[in-house]
């Protein structure tokens, strides 16, 4: 799979640019500040239906503009498509894909494979658990449609379930109806949980073995999987159903008086270790990077493994963050992968052969040959 060309009007600072790429590695490089990261994001943007910088999609609109359009090219496999969006302030998002405008988001999923990596990567570790989740549904949402329309009717119903338990304050006739939202709820946090479970133990057993690798065998990553119910104890989503219904029966009184929904997928996080001790409360700014180094080569490895296909790879600016061992293994470890690098200064690649070479200079929403 790799991304053969993407077209950008009125997107962020690029008027009408159409860039095209190698199948191979490409090396965007300019001065900070003239649209480097803007490239990237288009990509991950026909991935995953959203930026990852912003989740307004006003702010991607250039400045003297209304909206803005992404016609994206790609060949995967044998078979040629195109993605486009299409944004207007105050109206709706499009995504065609083929130019054939699809009814739900979900339906972008899978088309176009992609792991981004870039220096807010590090917020994984140290911020919350919401960029932790986020991390994972990212990945999830990609490999599996049914995860996303999961998680997105989830949300819904979890902020239709909160408003219900603030009504019921005023109106305790309500009560009894908790229990239709409890079924619902229940159903879709066991799928949920369950999915999130299974690729957090694949993802830990390949960032495990990588990360031992980065480090001469001087640093063990595990990766815990921390939820509101031990999902452990189930074998399937009908006895772990079975188990959140149980759960919201003896958190009603507590929910009630705080208003909200206390135990479910949205509670979720997870903890890294080196060796035995918390990432996020001892490790250095060295070992948090490596580690995240490590998901990233990882989550490469297992959308490979699910989907018999190499993912595109954006890098937006880590070079300059990893020290010169951590760049060598990275830069090993893409050969064969489409991969899309911004960087300050190009002369760092201008040695090595990954196939096709290809050098973008960018300058104020201009890209040059």
């Amino acid at each position: 799979m790799y991304v053969d060309k993407v077209s950008l009007r009125n997107f962020r600072n690029y008027k009408d640019e159409t860039i095209e790429f190698s199948k191979d590695l490409n090396i965007i490089y300019g001065q900070n500040a003239q649209g480097k990261t803007n490239i990237i994001e288009s990509v991950f943007l026909c991935a995953s239906g959203r930026s990852h910088r912003t989740s307004k999609d006003a702010e991607l609109v250039n400045i003297d503009a209304t909206g803005f359009s992404i016609l994206l090219e790609l060949q995967k496999a044998e078979d040629r498509k195109n993605i486009g969006i299409e944004y207007e302030r105050g109206k709706k998002k499009i995504i065609k894909i083929n130019e054939i405008p699809i009814k739900k988001i979900g339906n972008l999923m899978g088309n176009l494979l992609a792991v981004i990596f870039s220096p807010e990567d590090i917020l994984i570790i140290k911020e919350g658990p919401s960029q932790r989740r986020r991390f994972i549904d990212i990945t999830l949402c990609q490999l599996k449609p049914s995860y996303f329309y999961d998680l997105q009717q989830y949300n819904k119903i979890l902020l239709q379930r909160n408003a219900l338990l603030k009504e019921i304050q005023f109106r305790r006739n309500l009560l009894d109806t908790l229990e239709v939202w409890d079924d619902k709820i229940a159903e879709l946090s066991s799928r949920i949980m369950i999915a999130r479970n299974e690729f957090i133990g694949r993802l830990c057993e390949i960032a495990k073995k990588i990360h031992f690798k980065l480090t001469d065998g001087s640093e063990t990553m595990e990766i815990k999987y921390s939820s509101s119910i031990d999902i452990n104890n189930f074998s399937d989503v009908s006895q772990l159903k079975d188990e959140f219904i149980r759960q919201f029966s003896n958190v009603r009184a507590s929910e009630l008086k705080r208003c909200i929904t206390l135990i479910g997928p949205h509670r979720d996080d997870y903890e890294m270790l080196l060796n035995g001790l918390s990432l996020k409360t001892f490790g250095s700014q060295g070992q948090q990077r490596t580690s995240v180094l490590s998901l990233k080569l990882a989550e490469i490895e297992i959308i490979k493994s699910e989907t018999d296909q190499n993912p595109v790879l954006l890098l937006d600016d880590v070079m300059s963050e990893l020290d010169f061992k951590r760049r060598e293994f990275l830069l090993e470890n893409i050969r064969n992968i489409q991969t899309f690098i911004t960087c300050t200064d190009k002369d760092l690649f201008e040695n090595r052969n990954f196939g096709d070479n290809l050098y973008i200079r960018v300058e104020t929403g201009k890209t040059y040959y």
